[in-house]
């Protein structure tokens, strides 16, 4: 049976089985919990496919596709028919009144936020949070990333839509700067309860802001470095404060010209590395950028070559992936992003098993 672990992006759970045998080295933080039945309800995926969803998701049919709606009874989310996730059609700064007080308060009402990966609400607070953390801990020999979030940019378009988010970081940079900052509050509170909770169970901590598209970065490298930077420096640095966890950033796009920046900031790791976006081919972000940065994606193309190539074109650009970014540590491999329903089973083997042919080859 496919459980679909994150509901939003419908990313179903690799099981233990396959981690083993394609030599999978990490797991998320959320895999040590919601183990239970009780946890998971039956649905059906866009293709037919029977599978099972976290209770609390409980899509709706709607007319041709479906919805998921809030605590409120607000729609949040649609996924047409024939589409593969859901986007977010709620944004409550926007649709409602705006009040920095209720950010997060209003976390259940949009999207993102609202319709959680486990542990999600199978947890009652940070003693639950903890006792999860510390069984995965004694359960696994893998590096354990824990999913924070932390999102800045993203938001503030979670909260008033891109277009209009952006148009204020030009055009109203104090009401940004005054949103930011009661986010940030938010933000750091969290971060104390959740490091205080798994800190000595997780290596990793995943902070989430895709500050790119195809062809650049969505704002300037003066507009990062004005309302982000200094906001990212204090919940890395916070981070490194609370526990002995390196930081990583998931940060889609062509974001070479920010990866200065983000470095000073505290960064330790960046993912998914878009190699398929301009300014992000691996051989120059490997020399430029790759005795300060780990490069935890970008070994194998998702947008073209992974869906699209032969099994022996996905091995040959593996391998030269593997061959431009492994050199002197750095690169923990992953594809570039996630791994579609579209993409041949043929051509996901061909790239695991690249990667195990090149690390055999490699010295100790």
């Amino acid at each position: 049976m496919v459980d679909v672990y994150d509901p939003v992006q419908q990313l179903a759970i690799v099981h233990d089985d396959v981690l083993d045998r394609l030599g999978v080295d990490t797991v998320e933080l959320g895999r040590g919990f919601c183990r239970e039945d009780n946890w998971w309800v039956d649905w059906t995926l866009p293709d037919g496919t029977p599978c099972r969803m976290p209770a609390w998701a409980k899509p709706e049919r709607a007319g041709t596709g479906w919805v998921v709606r809030a605590p409120s009874g607000r729609v949040m989310a649609r996924m047409p028919e024939q589409a593969i996730t859901f986007d977010q059609v709620y944004w409550p700064f926007l649709d409602d009144e705006e009040d920095l007080s209720r950010i997060e308060e209003l976390y259940p009402e949009h999207l993102w936020t609202g319709m959680a990966s486990p542990p999600g609400p199978s947890i009652s607070g940070p003693a639950e949070l903890a006792a999860g953390a510390h069984a995965l801990r004694a359960s696994t020999d893998r590096a354990i990333l824990g999913l924070f979030g932390g999102n800045l940019l993203e938001m503030g378009q979670f909260y008033y839509r891109m277009d209009n988010f952006l148009m204020m970081l030009g055009g109203e940079p104090q009401r940004v700067h005054r949103f930011l900052d009661a986010l940030m509050e938010v933000h750091l509170r969290n971060l104390e309860q959740f490091l205080g909770a798994v800190g000595d169970s997780i290596d990793v901590i995943c902070f989430g802001d895709d500050l790119g598209t195809q062809n650049s970065p969505q704002i300037s490298p003066r507009m990062y470095r004005e309302f982000f930077k200094p906001r990212h420096a204090i919940l890395w640095g916070r981070a490194k404060q609370l526990a002995n966890v390196k930081v990583m950033l998931h940060c889609c796009g062509a974001v070479r010209p920010l990866l200065r920046d983000l470095i000073e900031a505290g960064l330790d790791a960046i993912n998914p590395v878009q190699i398929s976006c301009r300014g992000m081919e691996a051989e120059g972000l490997k020399r430029d950028f790759g005795t300060d940065l780990t490069f935890w994606g970008g070994g194998c193309d998702t947008q073209r070559v992974l869906p699209n190539g032969t099994p022996a074109e996905v091995r040959e650009h593996t391998l030269h992936q593997c061959e431009v970014l492994a050199p002197g540590g750095g690169f923990v491999f992953q594809q570039v992003h996630n791994i579609m329903a579209n993409v041949p089973p043929a051509n996901i083997l061909a790239m695991y098993h690249a990667v195990q042919d090149f690390n055999a080859r490699v010295p100790a």
